[in-house]
């Protein structure tokens, strides 16, 4: 599937308009100023996805998942290097011990603030095409990068949205990435509404 400069210009506005109502959201539960910024968006085939994922390191990684369905389905995941979870944690909890195990505490944290992000960039791109959307529990797990490449990444009827988040708690930089795996053939229909969006903003 071939993407214009214009559809990526759109998908970044709906992430950003997510990522701008979690910070909301984030900011009234956890009493604490959060600002978060997308300024990176790119899409890749599911062939591209281990590359981009190795990119990370080899360091373990903390990653908060939801899967979701409706017109569209697919996977949304919130990714962080361990150390960066644990500092942001550490940041939004007022928790000083500085562990790199995190205890169930501190990963309920890190589930409720990647649940709030992930649902509100597929909310917002939910409410785009004017359907519901259903969303599943979260789950956390810390794994090492050959854990999340499963036998379906390489599935080539799909897309994957890749965006880059910075979080800015109290002058704390922390860096995540978002991945979306869309179905490709369900994905039509979201790529259809930001087609619309692009001509009205064109």
């Amino acid at each position: 599937m071939y993407v214009t400069d214009e559809q990526i210009d759109v998908m970044r506005e709906l992430i950003n308009i997510g990522v701008g109502r979690a910070a909301g959201s984030l900011n009234t539960m956890l009493r604490s100023h959060v600002r978060l910024q997308v300024p990176s968006v790119e899409t890749l085939l599911p062939s591209a996805l281990e590359e981009r994922i190795r990119e990370l390191g080899e360091e373990m990684l903390s990653i908060v998942q939801l899967t979701f369905q409706g017109p569209f389905s697919g996977t949304a995941s919130l990714i962080f290097l361990t150390r960066s979870a644990a500092k942001l944690v550490t940041v939004l909890t007022d928790d000083e011990r500085n562990s790199l195990n995190l205890d169930s505490t501190r990963i309920g944290t890190l589930t409720e603030v990647g649940n709030i992000v992930l649902n509100g960039i597929v909310g917002v791109i939910g409410n785009e095409i004017e359907q519901y959307i259903h969303f599943s529990v979260p789950t956390y797990a810390e794994n090492p990068v050959e854990v999340l490449l499963t036998p379906g990444d390489s599935d080539e009827d799909a897309m994957v949205v890749w965006a880059q988040a910075q979080f800015t708690v109290e002058r704390h930089h922390i860096a995540g990435d978002i991945i979306l795996l869309f179905e490709i053939g369900l994905f039509d229909v979201l790529w259809d509404a930001v087609n619309r969006k692009s001509a009205r903003v064109l």
